[in-house]
């Protein structure tokens, strides 16, 4: 899947004293030399500081400057060398799948109805600015597309993988156990014909009939439960500021040493918002900390938030869901 960065910005307020009138062009040249170099200076400045934080607390993720968010899509933009099988970190900071159309593309599903507990085929199109369906995507962390669905209470999340038709029609067997609307995110990187890669997070809703009940949000807790396995999290996620979340897995007491990669890292983590359904999906860096899964998030903004962590032991797909609330 297919995970919720930070921007830094050096600025400079000086208030000169206008020139003589013949000198005045020759002080405009100036001053423009001054600033492409000032901030050519302050870039490298900044890129140094973040290299040597990377190497001094056990890989802060380099990969930040590959995997950039664009605003209000919550996707990755990939860098050279960073789009096939993964295993580069992502910091997530940007929420999408607000909209079923962003970035240039839309979602069109062919049917959006669905009856509870029941498997049907849930088939959708990508359509580009042409209007016609994409039918070219890089492969990011294994898949060309990552479809992640939850109801819009954060109960019956799923991670999900799509196959695609040459048409550009993709199908997956979805089953949506519960009366209540369900959000749907396709999460993917489409490639046009110059070799171009656009990232891009869409969403839709999907209605189950029946009568809806609510489930009321769980309190937020650093520890789960999932199955024989105990899962815990280190670290505390704020607006403006991107921070490392070490997730680690235990059973019997005891860490578990045979966490194993899927699709291309050691972990997946999918957070979305509550009230909006705003989606964030990080990738970890590539390798463990200290037995940990290591991820970088900033908080989009104040609010209530449920985590959903995948990870696999034995070749099992497990998921260990949070609260998390962000004062």
């Amino acid at each position: 899947m297919s995970s919720v960065v930070g921007s830094e910005s050096v600025a400079t307020d000086a208030t000169l004293e206008p020139p003589p009138a013949p000198e005045r062009g020759s002080a405009r040249m100036a001053l423009f030399v001054g600033g492409v170099v000032l901030a050519l200076v302050g870039g490298f400045g900044l890129g140094r500081m973040n290299t040597d934080s990377a190497g001094s607390s056990a890989g802060t993720p380099s990969a930040v400057g590959d995997h950039t968010h664009a605003p209000g899509t919550g996707a990755h933009e990939h860098g050279p060398g960073t789009t096939t099988t993964g295993g580069t970190a992502t910091a997530g900071t940007e929420v999408g799948g607000l909209s079923l159309s962003a970035s240039g593309f839309t979602l069109v599903p062919t049917t959006s109805a669905f009856q509870p507990g029941r498997e049907q085929p849930f088939q959708f199109q990508v359509l580009g600015t042409d209007r016609r369906p994409v039918t070219k995507f890089t492969v990011v962390h294994d898949k060309q597309l990552h479809l992640i669905v939850a109801r819009r209470d954060l109960s019956g999340y799923q991670h999900l993988h799509p196959t695609m038709a040459p048409d550009g029609t993709w199908t997956v067997p979805l089953t949506l156990a519960t009366p209540g609307i369900w959000r749907a995110y396709a999460d993917f990187t489409a490639l046009d014909a110059t070799g171009k890669e656009t990232a891009a997070t869409l969403g839709v809703d999907l209605v189950v009939n029946g009568d809806y009940t609510p489930t009321a949000l769980p309190a937020a807790a650093r520890e789960a439960t999932v199955g024989e396995f105990t899962v815990t999290y280190e670290g505390t996620p704020q607006v403006g500021a991107t921070q490392p979340l070490l997730f680690r897995v235990f059973a019997n007491g005891s860490p578990v040493a045979g966490l194993e990669r899927y699709l291309g890292a050691y972990g997946h983590l999918v957070t979305l918002r509550a009230g909006d359904l705003g989606y964030v999906h990080v990738h970890p860096e590539e390798q463990l900390v200290g037995g940990a899964v290591k991820f970088w998030l900033a908080a989009p903004s104040p609010g209530s938030y449920r985590m959903f962590f995948d990870f696999q032991v034995a070749g099992v797909v497990h998921t260990a869901e949070f609260t998390l609330i962000v004062p």
